[in-house]
């Protein structure tokens, strides 16, 4: 589909259309919900734009079989000039089958490729598991930035107003959403048409530059103790994991363990990763992300030691409930520090829950589907000079 198609403008200023609204939040145990909840009033100087799908879109299963769908579109949001993104809701039209959205800032640099990609993809979008799927808007000027992320729960992610996103004049977005078809317990999934608000300001010269700074640890769950099966191997659930959705995210489980500095797994039910910050930056606030074996989730800095600080903790995760905290006062950080990210995971809640009770057992790793599992900080931080 061309690009310009991909989604349309439907409202733009402080009198934006409120009818893209998702309906009411739904329970944890059907795994979906949404937020109907107005977005914050517009700030000085920010003005709102809505874009939505040109049209319906109805997900399927994946060649390689599975029962979730990651599913890429554009968005233009027809910038002539430098803007801050200050706040972006994204808006589920069908939450059945809405698992969460990511949204992605792709630079000038980036954007032939993206088009390229929509362009020779027949249909609405593009397939894409892990990110964007477009190896050219993933290379240098042309990084596509993470921007926001929603899962059932979530409302309007509102940044401080002296920060944001930059975007120049022909930046684009990339709009990806993971449909969870085993919501819908093997019947008909229905098409989805959802939107997304932007927050838009010029910003000032004290406008801080934010980047969005993921921080992974391993997901190694061993099937309980009362559970057995040709799944609850390692190797073979690596094994259906790559085949689900390819080598790139199959290789996560492995590749984790290295970046982590860890020589072997260690089956159980917390992880963890230390992760040293590369630069100096300031951290305005975070949010965890796993899926529904997920417990607890915490982001510690310098841990172990006197100046140790927990800059994010959720003792009790709810994945209908995944909102981006802002820290009481931002945290300036450096090369001399690290950031360690600890989940814990319990494979007894599958039995527990509607859509994985009736799924074979499995040794849970790091995977793209609802049945697997993911451990992410997602950091929201700027670079600062010294």
């Amino acid at each position: 589909m061309a690009l310009a198609t991909a989604f349309a403008v439907a409202a733009c200023g402080s009198d934006a259309d409120n009818s893209a609204a998702p309906a009411a939040a739904g329970s944890h145990s059907a795994h979906a919900g949404g937020s109907s909840a107005p977005p914050q009033p517009l700030r000085a100087g920010e003005r709102f734009v809505d874009l939505k799908m040109a049209e319906a879109y109805t997900p399927a299963p994946p060649e390689g079989g599975g029962t979730d769908e990651y599913r890429c579109q554009v968005i233009d949001p027809g910038l002539t000039r430098a803007q801050y993104l200050t706040g972006t809701q994204f808006m589920p039209e069908n939450v059945a089958i809405a698992h969460h959205a990511i949204v992605y800032a792709v630079p000038p640099g980036g954007a032939a490729a993206v088009r390229e990609q929509d362009a020779k993809t027949p249909g609405l979008g593009w397939q894409c598991f892990g990110g964007t799927g477009v190896d050219g808007a993933e290379v240098e000027d042309g990084d596509a930035v993470w921007v926001n992320t929603w899962a059932p729960g979530a409302t309007e992610t509102l940044l401080t107003q002296d920060a944001g996103y930059k975007m120049e004049p022909g930046s684009l977005l990339v709009l990806q959403i993971h449909y969870n078809l085993l919501a819908t317990d093997g019947k008909p999934a229905g098409s989805d048409r959802s939107a997304v608000r932007l927050r838009l300001t010029d910003g000032t010269p004290q406008t801080r530059e934010l980047v969005t700074w993921p921080l992974d640890a391993p997901t190694d769950l061993p099937c309980a103790a009362d559970e057995s099966g040709p799944l609850c191997d390692r190797a073979a659930s690596i094994a259906d994991v790559t085949k689900r959705f390819g080598p790139e995210v199959g290789d996560m489980a492995d590749e984790q363990l290295e970046e982590c500095g860890q020589s072997a797994p260690k089956p159980g039910d917390t992880q963890t990763c230390d992760h040293r910050v590369p630069a100096p930056m300031t951290l305005f606030a975070g949010f965890g992300h796993m899926h529904l074996l997920g417990r607890a989730i915490k982001v510690e800095l310098n841990p172990g030691t006197p100046n140790a600080k927990v800059v994010l903790d959720v003792p009790q995760f709810d994945f209908d409930n995944q909102r981006l905290v802002t820290l009481p006062s931002p945290v300036e950080i450096g090369p001399d520090d690290t950031l360690r990210v600890t989940c814990t995971h319990d494979a007894g809640l599958r039995k527990r829950l509607p859509q994985l009770s009736k799924l074979p057992p499995r040794y849970v790793v790091w995977g793209d589907g609802t049945s697997d599992e993911m451990c992410i900080g997602i950091m929201t931080v700027s670079p600062r000079k010294s």
